[in-house]
């Protein structure tokens, strides 16, 4: 009876043993209760045996507290092992963030280190000059920068090896980083390899126009944004008032502002002013940073040395190459003479099709006075240096607005 009163009481066996041991005054077990040695079972049991005292018969609260045990550890592992396959999938899911942050912040502070210190210096003076200036009066004065640095070929080379900025790579898939140099450098002729010189002013240009489309497909969403909703903002409207300026539309059509706000395949942009500039070295393109040979009659220009006497015409200059970028993309989403090419880049469009520069090269013709002799030029230079490869190529995502400016 006395055995079953004390299962009750002690769910332990361990603790029924030695309660009893107690409750008969076994010497032993006070003598190790004095001491840090700890009773196994099995030595308890010997001692009760030994003083001809019953042990408890149920040994199942044991069992129990064992179970309960195991299922306590059980629960435990399952969360544990949740949480490190969520931390896992943590890990996994930002490792694209984390990756392009540290490539951020290295092709940040590797093209810092490239930049003059006189141009630093000199920025707060050239800043507050600027600011009495209207900088959005025309298409090549929209962003002006106060570090128009000339960086030699050398010294260019060598930043984008810094930074791991290869064409083998961004053909095959990498991202281009955001480096917007200002000006070419003045030595990319003195480059022997005809390949090396080509691939050095390949990968100056690619960033620019890449910048540029990305600015034009920004646009083009909030365009598509504000025309499906029913009412627009004050703000709204008055976007769409300057887009209309810019794209040179006076009646405020909204198809043609659809039709001309819309990318330059790469791939043309880059072969045209590889053509109209030299790959580089022409005299308007490393003085005046006019990369596509566009005329003017009354802005800043530079004057060719073999013009005919009959013409008054200047070729544009540029402050940067950015702007000259912008102007070329401007020219052919406005001009009258590339209307069937930006018919047939909506149609592409319409089709759900990627626009290809070969698809397009046809209706630039008007161009140059050459006509189809520089389509087919144009064509030459696409497809030896392999450009329809950049069609598809993106910029590193970046938090700075403006990338790195040399």
């Amino acid at each position: 009876m006395m055995s079953k009163k004390i299962e009750k009481l002690f769910k332990s066996y361990r603790d029924q043993l030695i309660h009893l041991a107690k409750l008969y005054g076994i010497v032993e077990i006070k003598n190790y209760a004095r001491s840090s040695k700890k009773l196994t079972i099995s030595q308890l049991e010997l001692l009760l045996i030994k003083n001809r005292i019953k042990l408890p018969i149920n040994r199942s609260s044991d069992k129990a507290i064992a179970k309960h045990e195991l299922k306590e550890n059980s629960i435990r592992n399952v969360y544990l092992s949740v949480a490190f396959i969520f931390f896992l999938g943590c890990l996994i899911t930002m490792r694209p963030f984390i990756k392009n942050t540290v490539n951020e912040i290295k092709f940040t502070y590797v093209a810092q280190e490239y930049k003059s210190p006189k141009t630093e210096k000199s920025k707060k003076a050239k800043i507050k000059k600027e600011k009495k200036i209207e900088t959005a009066k025309k298409s090549e004065t929209i962003e002006v920068y106060d570090n128009t640095v000339s960086l030699n070929a050398e010294t260019t080379l060598n930043l984008f090896d810094d930074l791991g900025y290869d064409l083998k790579g961004v053909r095959a898939g990498q991202k281009v980083k955001p480096i917007y140099l200002t000006k070419l450098p003045k030595d990319l002729k003195s480059l022997g390899d005809t390949k090396k010189k080509r691939e050095l002013f390949i990968k100056i240009i690619l960033p620019l126009i890449l910048d540029e489309n990305n600015k034009i497909t920004d646009d083009r969403k909030k365009l598509f944004k504000i025309l499906s909703k029913n009412f627009n903002t004050v703000g709204e409207r008055v976007w769409l008032k300057r887009r209309f300026k810019e794209y040179k539309i006076e009646d405020q059509d909204l198809a043609k502002l659809k039709m001309r706000m819309d990318i330059v395949p790469v791939s043309i942009a880059i072969a045209q002013a590889a053509n109209e500039s030299g790959w580089g070295t022409s005299r308007f393109a490393l003085e005046g940073n006019a990369l596509f040979g566009q005329w003017t009659w009354s802005k800043k220009g530079i004057t060719p040395k073999d013009k005919d006497p009959n013409q008054t015409h200047k070729i544009l200059q540029f402050q940067i190459l950015k702007a000259s970028v912008r102007a070329y993309k401007n020219n052919l989403n406005t001009h009258n003479a590339y209307k069937e090419f930006r018919e047939v880049r909506a149609q592409l469009r319409q089709e759900g099709k990627q626009i290809i520069g070969l698809d397009l090269t046809k209706y630039i013709k008007n161009y140059a006075a050459i006509g189809e002799k520089y389509v087919a030029i144009i064509d030459g230079i696409i497809e030896q240096n392999s450009l329809t490869d950049f069609d598809k190529a993106n910029l590193l995502p970046t938090r700075l607005k403006t990338g790195i400016a040399l």
